[in-house]
């Protein structure tokens, strides 16, 4: 027979509403943690490409560094410059048939530009130049090289813009380029020495 004092005792365990409730809190919860969790994505997503949008112009800034910018002295000691015209910088490797360091138009780095553009990967490996990107292509790279006016003979600018062909698309061909933040632009000066 049953003891009186276990009949008098309330049952142990939790009512529906209690259970309601707690799976509701544990619903928003695992929703702020997933908007969490997206929005880390996406901001490594952006550090990653950034990072290596950073990489691919640094590379093409010394690529165009390394080519020939310099006086040389001639028989009577004269300064004469010596300036790379020939060299396609936009193919890989570098090889004859480019621009070089010859002065770029106007509007090399707010669309694509042949000789001053070039295609990348995801990784970053060249995958081609011309008007338009391969299908391949992740990352489009441009530059620009233009002479200071103050002293044209010797000293160069060097722009390289890296932007991604997604972002490029939701552009629309706008022109001017509109900076968005997501973009590197690297730019640099070239004094020509005497060799």
């Amino acid at each position: 027979m049953a003891d009186s004092s276990q009949l008098s005792k309330p049952a142990a365990g939790f009512t529906l509403i209690e259970v309601i409730v707690a799976l509701a809190l544990l619903a928003v919860v695992s929703i702020g943690i997933v908007w969490l969790f997206t929005v880390a994505i996406d901001a490594g997503r952006i550090a990653r490409d950034r990072t290596l949008a950073v990489v691919l112009a640094t590379g093409k800034v010394e690529q165009l560094r390394s080519l020939e910018w310099r006086f040389e002295l001639d028989a009577s000691g004269l300064p004469t410059p010596r300036t790379d015209l020939t060299t396609n910088v936009s193919t890989e490797p570098m090889g004859p048939g480019g621009a070089g360091l010859a002065e770029s138009p106007s509007g090399t780095l707010d669309r694509d530009m042949p000789p001053y553009v070039d295609y990348l990967d995801r990784r970053g490996r060249w995958v081609g130049s011309g008007a338009s990107p391969p299908a391949s292509a992740a990352y489009i790279r441009r530059w620009g090289v233009h002479r200071l006016p103050g002293d044209p003979a010797r000293v160069l600018a060097l722009e390289v813009l890296v932007t991604t062909v997604s972002r490029e698309r939701t552009r629309a061909g706008a022109a001017p380029h509109l900076w968005n933040g997501e973009d590197v632009l690297l730019t640099t000066m070239v004094m020509r020495s005497v060799r």
